[in-house]
């Protein structure tokens, strides 16, 4: 018996090897995708959100025309970005093939980690295969298009506009910009994934709605403590990453609700 126990161990091993080296393999494929195309990347959809034609700062100032009669975001017309370090270009570039690897390979990383667990599912369970990896996949995306489209803009726009004194001439660090770029879209794609761990911790026993209720107060304050660490420092850009925080977490209570009241009905959990 100890014998067969120790190759189940060590066969579970080998498998998590398999399943790390592929999902690396995964990245570094996606990244040298990315790496291939960082020219047009950086200068597209790295940058982009620098300058005023910038999709988020359009709708805004349209509706800021309808409303107010002038445009409510107007950044200058040159984002100058220096480079300190002879290898910072370089290591920029690394950064964002990494992140990009991650992000195109997401999909297929959730589908390895689903296919490591599945032994241990029930039937119904991996009926719903499908649907666990298009949410988890559909929440970190959502995140980091969030982080992009919304946060990181407004984040820009305060940085750009902020000044003590007209003297001061604003020279920007490329990779003090880069660690805000993958500050605020990464962190905001893995802050998404919230609604999978309360799935999880619901379906175990371990939490449950009325305790995500009852802590609901406490849950928000630590949302905006959250919401700080990922942005800058300006109020609006924390705000601004707070509400769908806020929002993904009473969804999440929704979901525990719906897990927790199906669970009751099998008489898989006691009642709390």
């Amino acid at each position: 018996m100890s014998g067969e126990k120790d190759m189940s161990f060590w066969g579970h091993i080998g498998e998590l090897r398999g399943l790390l080296i592929r999902c690396i393999i995964a990245i570094v494929v996606g990244g040298v995708i990315v790496g291939f195309n960082v020219q047009w990347i950086m200068d597209h959809i790295f940058f982009a959100p620098t300058k005023n034609d910038f999709i988020t700062f359009r709708v805004v100032n349209h509706f800021s025309q309808e409303l107010l009669g002038h445009d409510s975001f107007v950044l200058p017309e040159h984002f100058a970005v220096q480079q300190k370090k002879l290898f910072q270009q370089f290591n920029v570039m690394m950064a964002v093939s990494i992140f990009g690897g991650i992000v195109l390979a997401f999909p297929y990383i959730i589908w390895e980690l689903w296919r490591f667990i599945n032994p241990a599912l029930h039937a119904k369970e991996k009926k719903n295969s499908a649907f666990f990896i298009n949410f988890v996949w559909i929440l970190f995306m959502t995140g980091v298009l969030v982080g992009y489209f919304l946060i990181l803009p407004f984040a820009i726009n305060f940085g750009l506009l902020f000044k003590v004194s007209d003297s001061i001439t604003q020279l920007f660090d490329l990779s003090d910009y880069t660690t805000l770029f993958l500050q605020v879209v990464l962190g905001m794609g893995v802050l998404f994934l919230f609604p999978v761990i309360v799935y999880y911790l619901t379906l175990i026993g371990i939490l449950t709605p009325k305790f995500l209720k009852t802590y609901r107060r406490h849950a928000i304050v630590l949302i905006m403590a959250v919401a700080a660490i990922v942005t800058p420092a300006d109020v609006l850009s924390m705000l601004a990453a707070a509400f769908p925080l806020v929002l993904l977490y009473e969804f999440s209570i929704l979901m525990s609700s719906r897990i927790y009241k199906r669970m009751l009905k099998k008489n898989e959990i006691v009642k709390i």
